[in-house]
C-alpha cells in the first residue's frame, strides 16, 4: 500500500501565558488577521489556506466536546518555534520594521542554499523566524 499524499501544513500552533499580548504582538506588531477568538484559542490568517493556532498555556489539555467529535487535549511546556515564509525582497524591510516596533532580531542566519531567516522572539518566548528562499529544498523563490 502506498502512502496517500499530504497538501502541506494547514495549522502550526504556539502555547501563551497572556491571550490579549499575545494577539498584541501577533496582529497589531505582525499584522496578522485574526480569524477566531477565544478563551483558549485565537487563529490568524498566515496566507492561503495557512493558520496560526495560539493557544492558552494550561487550558487545552483536556478533550473538547464538539458537534462534530472531540477534539483531543494537548499542549507544550516551554517556548516553541515556528517560522513565517517571506520574500528574500523583504528581508530589509523586515529588519527595519522589527528595529522600529522594538523587536530584537536575535539571530539572523544565511542558510547554505542562500536563504536568510532573522529570529526573534513572541512576548512568551517563542521563537519566531523569518525566512527567505531558498532555504529547504522544497522551499525556493
Amino acid at each position: 500500500m502506498s502512502v496517500p499524499a499530504i497538501d502541506g501544513i494547514l495549522e502550526t500552533a504556539v502555547y501563551v501565558d497572556d491571550m490579549e499580548q499575545a494577539h498584541e504582538f501577533y496582529s497589531g506588531v505582525l499584522g496578522l488577521k485574526r480569524m477566531v477568538s477565544g478563551d483558549r484559542l485565537s487563529a490568524y490568517d498566515v496566507g492561503p489556506a495557512q493558520t496560526l493556532l495560539i493557544f492558552h498555556r494550561g487550558h487545552t489539555d483536556e478533550d473538547v466536546e464538539t458537534k462534530g467529535g472531540v477534539v483531543p487535549g494537548h499542549g507544550t511546556n516551554g517556548p516553541s518555534h515556528f517560522a513565517f515564509r517571506i520574500s528574500a525582497a523583504a528581508l530589509e524591510a523586515w529588519r527595519s520594521y522589527l528595529a522600529e516596533v522594538g523587536v530584537d532580531v536575535i539571530s539572523e542566519v544565511v542558510w547554505p542554499a542562500g536563504g536568510t531567516s532573522l529570529y526573534f522572539k513572541d512576548p512568551d518566548g517563542n521563537i519566531v523566524e523569518l525566512a527567505s528562499a531558498p532555504l529547504w529544498p522544497n522551499f525556493q523563490s
